[in-house]
């Protein structure tokens, strides 16, 4: 005789093959998620502290692009600067410190763009869609191309690596020494290490597509009635009330700060004047 197997999440009530989409509603606390669920948020975590570093490439990318065209429109002052006091000052260094920027800047926020759902998604299909539709497209579309396609070009991307460290590289080099160099005399060096930045990115991607994976193999196929947060989709009850990961605000409820500073400026009159 066939049973079905159900297990109860403590301290919610909610059994797990039982739960119908009319149940209340019980929003799950993290110590109260399944593993697939807290497996989820911790790649998620690692992914989003990961890119909020990489984020601040932006701002290096920013001062050498803005200093490499102060000094270049002077002439006299950049070759100076070039013998006397680093080389990294040459224009074609700076250029590719740029490259190198981006380049880092990109590929470190890809995985942190897609748990946020801040790539754009083009379509006009999906998003009239009813919440399982779009559940089922999100895990389908992972399941199928995302995670396969990274996979393919994190393996290349890692072949991509050997390539260029092992490049130049004669039994007297340390580890870190000789590998591909840039095409321009004047350019940087190891240019393996960049490559390896552009390989992990896509490790991250994978990581990311993973933790949203799990999400979705729980909202369709885990009991209707738990809560908890997504990445890319929005409950049905809470539809509209986030964009990008954060509260959507209404303006005719939010309160207007001009009038509570004046109320708090006229409140502290008044005490002073008492």
């Amino acid at each position: 005789m066939n049973q079905s197997a159900t297990s109860t999440i403590a301290g919610t009530g909610a059994t797990v093959g039982s739960a119908r989409p009319d149940d209340e509603l019980v929003h799950l606390t993290e110590t109260q998620m399944p593993m697939a669920l807290r497996v989820s948020r911790r790649l998620r975590n690692t992914v989003d502290a990961i890119g909020r570093f990489g984020s601040w490439f932006a701002m290096p990318l920013i001062l050498i692009t803005a200093f490499d065209l102060a000094i270049r429109k002077t002439g006299t002052a950049q070759i100076w600067l070039v013998q006397n006091v680093s080389p990294y000052f040459g224009s074609t260094l700076l250029q590719e410190l740029e490259w190198h920027s981006h380049t880092v800047l990109f590929v470190l926020v890809l995985g942190f763009g897609y748990i946020w759902n801040t790539h754009v998604r083009v379509d006009l299909v999906r998003e009239n869609l009813a919440f399982r539709k779009k559940a089922w497209i999100e895990f389908i579309g992972l399941t199928i191309f995302l995670i396969p396609f990274c996979t393919v070009v994190t393996y290349f991307a890692f072949l991509y690596v050997g390539d260029s460290w092992s490049a130049n590289r004669t039994p007297d080099c340390a580890f870190w020494e000789c590998g591909e160099v840039s095409a321009s005399l004047v350019g940087l060096t190891h240019r393996w290490i960049i490559k390896a930045v552009m390989a992990f990115g896509f490790v991250l991607t994978i990581v990311a597509g993973i933790a949203v994976w799990l999400e979705m193999y729980m909202v369709l196929f885990g009991p209707q009635n738990w809560r908890y947060p997504l990445s890319t989709l929005e409950w049905p009850e809470e539809a509209g009330a986030t964009i990008e990961g954060k509260q959507r605000l209404d303006l005719d409820e939010v309160p207007d700060q001009l009038e509570l500073r004046a109320q708090e400026r006229g409140l502290g009159g008044g005490q002073n004047q008492s």
